[in-house]
């Protein structure tokens, strides 16, 4: 079953929808909670602030106050106020992140004022209003409140968030296993001693899947390169059945010797669909073997060549393989920026395209097809070419899948 795009990732979306969450844990240190899924909420041990805090560095005052004010002293990040209770006409210097001390509901900033000793005077016209500058205690989070909910993806605001709240390990769902099964006669192991043929070409699709799956947070299984026979290609699936989700790299269009789908069938895979109207990435196949728990055994085939195994990793296994790690589904991650010149379109293909973002705009590189590692390496991201049979001018906002 062929699908057009849009409906392909509503499907994929539905298979997520089923998934339940994992059911192992492991607590590790903080920095190494990077890109894992939370399992046990946190909560803020304390108010956050856990006092009235200055956003300025100035000088603390009463908002009712007017005219001059003599400064009684000065109160840095760290430290408490001692000093007496703030009367009229008076202020205290205060650097910021320091606690506001009591009798005080503003602070003037430095280049609100003019300082002569010990002496502030107002900017003309210049008033205060109650709370000005200061950050109120409990107003980010309070004592006992969830922080970090379970489910969240974690990233580097995430750790710094546990981190103010003195959390110095997490909680997180193990990592999902990916087996990945690289397939072709022409491949060759990556640091083989041996001499390439003409013919022959190193596995690289093997690797870069590798490395996105470590990204998701999940944990890579590359099996050894399998030959382009039935009986290869069947043992090979017989040892990714170990992994929660597998992956094949080629083998899944519609050559002689493209053979997975054909194995998997054997095997009693049903497939959700077997190709999406894309480009590059039209074979990609998605199904999962009979009899396995709804979490278990979900299969991937990825066409070959390696631009295509890229796109469509972003636009199907990684929102899936978040999913299955323990996430919400959000699918790809797409943004918007400006095209900044014509490009052409297909009358029923997306087009997917290797392309630069920089601030608010995109160039598509130029580039020699699916295969051209070199042009996508100078890539950050894929245009997104949506069908249609005229030409989509500079100028023209469209969706670019982030990588």
């Amino acid at each position: 079953m062929i699908l057009d795009f849009e409906p392909a990732l509503t499907l994929l979306a539905a298979q997520a929808a089923l998934l339940q969450p994992p059911r192992d844990t492991e607590t590790i240190p903080l920095l190494q909670s990077l890109n894992r899924v939370l399992a046990h909420p946190v909560s803020a041990g304390r108010d956050q602030p856990p006092f009235d805090r200055s956003t300025r560095d100035g000088f603390a005052l009463r908002s009712s106050d007017s005219g001059p004010r003599n400064i009684l002293g000065l109160i840095k990040a760290g430290d408490l106020w001692t000093g007496p209770t703030l009367a009229s006409g008076q202020a205290i210097e205060i650097m910021t992140g320091a606690p506001v001390p009591q009798g005080t509901d503003a602070v003037a900033m430095l280049e609100h004022v003019t300082r002569t000793g010990n002496l502030i005077t107002p900017e003309p016209n210049r008033a205060w209003t109650p709370g000005e500058n200061i950050v109120p205690r409990g107003s980010e989070a309070q004592a006992g409140q969830i922080v970090i909910p379970s489910g969240t993806l974690i990233a580097p605001a995430e750790i710094a968030l546990a981190a103010s709240c003195g959390r110095a390990e997490l909680t997180v769902y193990c990592r999902p296993r990916v087996a990945i099964v690289a397939t072709g006669d022409e491949l060759v192991e990556v640091g083989a001693e041996t001499t390439l043929a003409p013919q022959q070409i190193y596995n690289s699709n093997s690797h870069a899947l590798a490395a996105l799956v470590l990204a998701a947070g999940a944990e890579p299984l590359r099996l050894p390169i399998t030959p382009d026979t039935r009986e290869a290609v069947a043992a090979s699936l017989e040892l990714a059945r170990t992994a929660d989700l597998i992956v094949f790299s080629g083998g899944v269009s519609m050559g002689h010797y493209d053979l997975v789908e054909e194995v998997l069938q054997a095997a009693g895979a049903e497939f959700h669909f077997t190709g999406v109207r894309m480009q590059p990435g039209k074979p990609v196949v998605f199904g999962h073997l009979p009899g396995a728990a709804i979490n278990q055994k979900k299969i991937f085939g990825l066409p070959g060549n390696p631009i295509s195994t890229q796109v469509t990793f972003h636009t199907f296994v990684e929102p899936f393989l978040r999913t299955l790690a323990g996430a919400p589904f959000t699918g790809p991650r797409w943004a918007l920026a400006t095209l900044t010149h014509a490009a052409g379109p297909k009358p029923n293909l997306t087009r997917l395209l290797p392309a630069h973002l920089s601030g608010t705009e995109v160039h598509i590189i130029p580039w020699q097809g699916s295969g051209d590692l070199a042009a996508n390496a100078r890539a950050n991201c894929y245009a997104e070419l949506p069908p249609g049979s005229a030409p989509i001018e500079p100028r023209t906002p469209i969706r670019i899948l982030l990588r």
